[in-house]
């Protein structure tokens, strides 16, 4: 799996512009839920066209802030978010982040 590392939100605005869905998954390293959430998702994820960026909360909690304002969602740890046409149409946190129901929402 090829993670975009998140690291300056001008990124977002540049995949928002490509016009091409993408996902943000949003890490707490110092959880180990959020730990067990991402190894099932790395393991499972199969959609190599899609981009996924990960986003390292404990370093970048105000890029986590700016897209829980900007896509009008509540920030949580482990989450998932999938991002098309500028609107997060999928947003799943926890043992809830299934690559199934993903799959059915792009």
């Amino acid at each position: 799996m090829d993670w975009v590392v998140l690291e300056d939100y001008s990124q977002i605005n540049n995949a928002i512009k490509a016009s091409a869905p993408f996902l943000v998954f949003k890490h707490s390293t110092r959880c180990s839920i959020s730990s067990m959430a991402k190894s099932r998702f790395e393991r499972s994820f199969d959609l190599n066209d899609v981009q996924v960026f990960y986003l390292d909360l404990i370093k970048y909690k105000s890029i986590s802030n700016q897209l829980a304002a900007d896509f009008n969602v509540v920030h949580q740890s482990p989450q998932l978010m999938l991002i098309q046409n500028g609107s997060c149409t999928y947003n799943a946190s926890h043992n809830a982040i299934d690559l199934d129901d993903l799959k059915e929402n792009i």
